[in-house]
């Protein structure tokens, strides 16, 4: 069990991230790209010993694992190669006219770091939400120190990958303050790191009762700072009736596979299905039951994931209007998540809303409806999601547009014919959705876009073009991309 953080612990790290802020906020992009590169080597320069660490830890197989600390170097270089293009500073120029009258100033904007952010790591990606996962890539980038409170479900992990990221700081050359690591399983941590008046903006990725707390505390500074938790989802999936007849053998063994994903364990887990009544939802409900029936259950990431699993399942259960259609055939052993399949109907559903709530592990619920206006419905009662998913033909799509319009109102990825599983690292993924999925549904927490999080508008009237940062200097000196003269280009 690793010491929670002291107050003296938290006073020193904010000091030496304040401190380090004056500094490295003035590199320059290409030195921010090199530092990520550098975290990226140092990672990889761990080698199965980190694999080997996560995997006691975790109870995730050397297999998941490889492909997440892959993942997690991609996004280091990915998140450095667009922090280097300078794209995301949105700079835009408006040249000043002196003969106009009255006189137009000369106005030139981009976006600058907010200061120290606060990471709190992910239980169940031990690398790509955690230490050096897309938070802490995003804000370095951004050109903010970070400070990172290990997740205690895997201390030992999060210190291996700390001890990488500081070394690629002292080989760059910056000053230690531009990355920090503590530890605290207590929540007085977390807040006393919040409220620090040196933290500018935290990120966040988990619970929904673990990220509105912190967003509180947030807000109840002096001086309020944006909390970016991404809190998680249910997760829609619509099957429309045209495309649930043509495959409801296909769509039952995609979402079958998606809802047992790594014991169910994502926040993009399918989490609720909504049907119409008939022969092709009985077809699809057999075979996704077969399916779960033959699957095998597996240990989940820890036992407090584990005894939640238990008590948000036995409290989906409990009212005596939703059925158990399917559970594995193998009884789970100790911490294991049995796969579960429920059913309602869609007036049990929207008249007990506790059916919304995430159950963070293998199970779904399937909501039978007696037509599509129930579906609608249940789509108006729905809170905002991460993502929602059609499975539909054109024509259904067309037949059912309020449906539709509806469901695009309430979540960040909306897709079509697919699993919400597989969260895509690039510049168009948007991972976040309207509250409670996400505290703020402008922003993604995967993909460079994620940057713009960590950095805030600043507009330069009438500086002199030596004065300037070399962003906004009339030669682009970076051959960075701006908007000049609302003319989008190099010059």
């Amino acid at each position: 069990m690793e010491t929670n953080a002291t107050t003296e612990t938290i006073n020193q790290v904010m000091e030496e991230a304040w401190n380090a802020f004056h500094i490295y906020r003035n590199q320059s992009l290409k030195q921010r790209a090199d530092l990520m590169r550098q975290i990226a080597i140092e990672i990889e320069n761990l080698g199965d010993l980190l694999l080997q660490t996560a995997m006691a830890e975790t109870n995730l197989p050397e297999a998941r694992l490889r492909v997440e600390r892959t993942r997690t170097i991609f996004q280091l270089t990915s998140y450095a190669a667009h922090c280097e293009s300078g794209q995301w500073l949105d700079a835009r120029i408006d040249t000043g006219d002196a003969n106009r009258v009255p006189a137009k100033p000369d106005i030139r904007k981009m976006l600058v770091p907010l200061g120290p952010v606060v990471v709190f790591g992910a239980s169940n990606f031990p690398f790509a939400y955690s230490t050096a996962g897309g938070d802490t890539a995003c804000a370095l980038a951004a050109g903010c120190p970070v400070i990172v409170k290990a997740h205690p479900a895997h201390p030992k992990t999060s210190a291996l990958v700390a001890s990488a990221i500081i070394n690629a700081v002292a080989s760059q050359g910056l000053p230690k303050g531009v990355f920090a690591h503590v530890h605290g399983a207590s929540s007085a941590v977390g807040e006393a790191l919040i409220k620090h008046p040196h933290t500018k903006a935290v990120g966040f990725t988990g619970s929904f009762a673990g990220g509105k707390q912190l967003f509180d505390w947030g807000n109840q500074r002096k001086e309020p700072i944006p909390v970016f938790a991404e809190m998680g989802s249910v997760n829609p999936v619509f099957l429309l009736p045209e495309k649930l007849k043509l495959s409801s053998i296909e769509i039952a063994q995609q979402l079958a596979a998606s809802i047992t994903l790594s014991v169910g364990q994502f926040c993009t887990n399918p989490g609720i299905m909504i049907g119409i009544k008939g022969e092709a939802l009985d077809i699809f409900l057999n075979e996704l039951s077969e399916l779960i029936k033959k699957t095998i259950p597996a240990p989940m990431l820890h036992e407090g994931i584990h005894k939640n699993y238990l008590e948000k399942r036995a409290k989906a259960l409990s009212g005596t209007l939703v059925s158990i259609k399917a559970v594995a055939d193998i009884e789970a052993g100790s911490n294991e998540g049995i796969p579960t399949i429920a059913t309602c109907s869609a007036k049990t559903f929207l008249e007990n809303p506790l059916l919304q709530e995430e159950v963070f592990g293998p199970y779904s619920l399937l909501v039978c409806c007696d037509n599509a206006d129930e579906m609608t419905m249940i789509a108006n009662n729905l809170s905002g999601q991460l993502t929602a998913t059609v499975m539909a033909t054109e024509n259904d799509v067309t037949l059912h547009s309020t449906l539709i319009e509806q469901v695009k109102n309430i979540c960040g990825r909306f897709i079509f014919n697919g699993v919400p599983t597989g969260v895509e690292v690039c510049l168009s993924m948007q991972h976040g959705g309207p509250f409670p999925a996400s505290t703020d549904s402008r922003f993604t927490s995967v993909g460079a876009d994620g940057i713009r999080r960590f950095a805030r508008p600043i507009a330069f009237q009438n500086w002199p073009d030596t004065l300037l940062p070399d962003e906004l200097k009339q030669s682009n000196p970076l051959n960075i991309w701006r908007t000049v003269n609302n003319e989008p280009g190099r010059s």
